[in-house]
C-alpha cells in the first residue's frame, strides 16, 4: 500500500471472532507498519522477536501489556518499545474493543 496521504490507521482494523485481527497498512523491506485488532477477552501471548524491534501505539479502547515480569495497563494514546528479543504481549481486559498501531523493522520476512 501507498500512502502518500494522510490516513486513519483505525480504519484498517480487521477483527476477527475467533483470535486477534491482523492487517498491514504499509510494509518495505525495511518496516512494517499494521493493526492487531483484539475483541474483549483476546491476547496476543507473550513472546519475543529475534531480529527486530517493534514498537505498539495503543489507538483505540485499553488493556495491559504484557511482560516477562508483569502487565502495564494501557488506554489509547499509550506507546511500548519492545527491542529485539524482549518478551512482549497485549490482553484486551476491557468489554470493548481495542485497535493497536504496530510498526517492525525491519519487516519481518
Amino acid at each position: 500500500m501507498n500512502h502518500l496521504a494522510p490516513i486513519r490507521p483505525e480504519t484498517f482494523a480487521a477483527f476477527n471472532a475467533e483470535k486477534m485481527g491482523k492487517a498491514t497498512i504499509f510494509r518495505s523491506e525495511r518496516v512494517m507498519v499494521g493493526l492487531n485488532a483484539f475483541e474483549p477477552g483476546q491476547e496476543h501471548r507473550l513472546h519475543a522477536h529475534e531480529g527486530m524491534d517493534k514498537v505498539y501505539h495503543v489507538l483505540e479502547g485499553e488493556g495491559v501489556f504484557l511482560l516477562e515480569d508483569g502487565e502495564e495497563s494501557m488506554e489509547a494514546g499509550v506507546m511500548l518499545v519492545a527491542p529485539e528479543g524482549v518478551p512482549h504481549g497485549i490482553r484486551n481486559t476491557s468489554d470493548a474493543r481495542l485497535i493497536v498501531m504496530v510498526v517492525l523493522a525491519p519487516a519481518p520476512g
